[in-house]
């Protein structure tokens, strides 16, 4: 018997087969597609992950931010080493303007006669830290605070340091007796405390106890919380330059502390206590004879170099040693083997300060507020661009340059006639100096004050006095060129730049450090913003009339002589 509807329903497809069916086919399909479209997005990731690494490590660069000023080299090489454009007469670098009328001095030769101290107040004594010219300016603050608060100045002892590693004495660097003879009958020096003081702190300066003096603190805080204790104790006044002030009794044991000293006189003074100040940079500090004698040795070498010129050279500070280029936390050209050793010298010198918690190290914002030490290239592009041709005589005071043979060899391309102390001095002759920065520091300064041009990379303390001094004997003029370097880095950062472009730049610049070199600052009866040491007039014109002693070849012995009388 057959089943009903048997045949039909076997030859019937099941709709269920039929949708399940058609679900494969849609998603293959769909599949397909997404297949089709993954190189697409694998593109688009690739793209994306570029854009995110160059981000990373190629962001958008602010002009100045990179330094570029060795491929600017390269690109220029043979174009600034061609350039035999008129180059720049030594004559013609700087302009002079007639100086201001000075008013009368304040302290005349009569009146500095009436103006004998006895000392009678106690001893102050001086511990200076840091290198050379910060511990001059310790030594200048201390005459005029032994003469305003009519103290014995003990004959300063200047700290030994781990980062200059100096352990000169006052008299290896200055002549001690010219000091003390300078001051006398003004500000009473001797070279040490009696004995019977000393033995009451076991002969040791570091047993006196200290006070603390707020920074910058002006002649009313000395007078009115200083003294005082000084009277009332009949006391030792100890002053240690990272330093210490100290006031302490000979009886009493009653102890005030004065921590620290280092800047701790403000600029702003009474013209007859500033005065005390120039007289003891400007006369009383002269260099000990072992370096001044050198020192007039390495001028005349460099002068007889100099024929085309009469004798004038260009010296050059340039601050581009290993520990420079570590402290500016900046960027060359060195790569990953440079951020590696710079991050070692940091941690070997300085141990963990730039690793602080909230420490932030951007080098190309360093980079483009000026705070990069100039490297050799920067250097010879701008004088160059300023117009000294390769016939120009440099002297370059440094220490070790940092990679020094490949630094210095685009310098020495532009500048051939390169000298420095070691080059121009015989090993015999610098072994009292060797191994003493601040004695060599001490000859680099007084061949750097007689030079016709300095030129300045980086800011510190010698610079900052070079200049002040500088101005002190030429007639006002500071005869520095000190680069603008925000400017500079904007300018050896476009790589499209032509040369005659870098050379309207400096010669620009030029002319702004002309204008800066003969500047005096506003100075009021009740403020006195800038540095005396930087600035030296007009309080300082009382000691000495402002001259324009420029040295020659036809009077190098005469004016060499007159310059140096107060120097070395």
């Amino acid at each position: 018997m057959e089943k009903p509807n048997s045949v039909n329903s076997s030859n019937r497809p099941k709709p269920r087969r039929k949708l399940i069916f058609a679900g494969i086919i849609i998603r293959r399909r769909q599949f397909l597609r997404y297949w089709l479209l993954l190189p697409l997005v694998y593109l688009l990731g690739l793209v994306i992950c570029a854009c995110s690494l160059s981000l990373l490590f190629f962001p958008n660069l602010a002009p100045g931010s990179v330094y570029r000023s060795h491929q600017i080299f390269q690109k220029l090489r043979d174009e600034i080493l061609r350039d035999d454009s008129t180059p720049i007469e030594f004559s013609n670098v700087w302009r002079y303007k007639k100086p201001k009328e000075q008013k009368p001095c304040h302290i005349t030769a009569a009146r500095r006669v009436q103006m004998e101290a006895s000392g009678n107040n106690g001893y102050l004594i001086v511990v200076a830290n840091g290198g050379l010219n910060q511990q001059r300016s310790s030594i200048c603050n201390a005459v005029a605070v032994a003469r305003l608060l009519n103290l014995t100045l003990v004959i300063p002892h200047l700290e030994y340091h781990n980062v200059w590693q100096d352990p000169s004495d006052f008299g290896d660097i200055y002549d001690k007796q010219h000091f003390i003879n300078t001051l006398s009958g003004v500000v009473n020096v001797v070279e040490q405390l009696p004995v019977t003081l000393m033995e009451q702190y076991d002969s040791n300066i570091s047993s006196i106890p200290t006070v603390q003096v707020p920074a910058w603190s002006p002649v009313s805080y000395y007078l009115k919380e200083v003294l005082p204790i000084i009277r009332n104790n009949g006391c030792v006044l100890r002053v240690r330059v990272r330093t210490l002030i100290a006031a302490y009794s000979l009886v009493s044991t009653r102890l005030v502390r004065i921590s620290p000293f280092a800047n701790r006189l403000a600029m702003h003074l009474p013209p007859n206590i500033q005065y005390f100040r120039c007289l003891a940079n400007y006369e009383a500090l002269r260099f000990a004879s072992p370096i001044s004698t050198l020192a007039k040795k390495l001028v005349k070498r460099i002068m007889q170099k100099t024929p085309a010129s009469d004798g004038k050279y260009v010296s050059i500070h340039l601050r581009f040693e290993e520990d420079m280029v570590a402290f500016s936390c900046c960027v060359y050209d060195g790569g990953y083997w440079e951020k590696f050793e710079m991050n070692s010298v940091r941690e070997k010198g300085w141990r963990g300060k730039f690793r602080r918690r909230g420490k932030t190290i951007d080098p190309r914002l360093n980079r483009i507020l000026g705070k990069c030490p100039l490297t050799p290239v920067e250097v010879g592009m701008m004088l160059r661009g300023m117009g000294f041709d390769n016939n120009t005589v440099i002297y370059l005071a440094s220490g070790k340059l940092y990679k020094e043979e490949k630094h210095l060899a685009p310098l020495l391309e532009m500048f051939p006639l390169l000298y420095t102390k070691e080059s121009l001095s015989t090993s015999e002759e610098l072994a009292y100096l060797k191994g003493h920065s601040s004695r060599l520091a001490a000859l680099d300064y007084i061949v750097c004050l007689l030079s016709e041009v300095f030129l300045t990379t980086q800011g510190g303390n010698f610079p900052h006095f070079l200049m002040g001094h500088r101005r002190y004997l030429y007639g006002g003029h500071a005869k520095t060129i000190k680069p603008d370097k925000q400017k500079l880095v904007l300018l050896f950062h476009n790589m499209t730049i032509s040369w005659q472009e870098v050379k309207e730049g400096m010669k620009t610049m030029l002319v702004e450090s002309n204008r800066e070199g003969m500047m005096v600052p506003k100075i009021t009866k009740s403020n006195r913003k800038s540095s005396v040491y930087k600035y030296p007039f007009p309080e300082c014109a009382c000691l000495q009339e402002a001259q324009n002693l420029t040295l020659n070849l036809a009077n190098v012995d005469n004016v060499l002589d007159k310059q140096l009388n107060s120097v070395v």
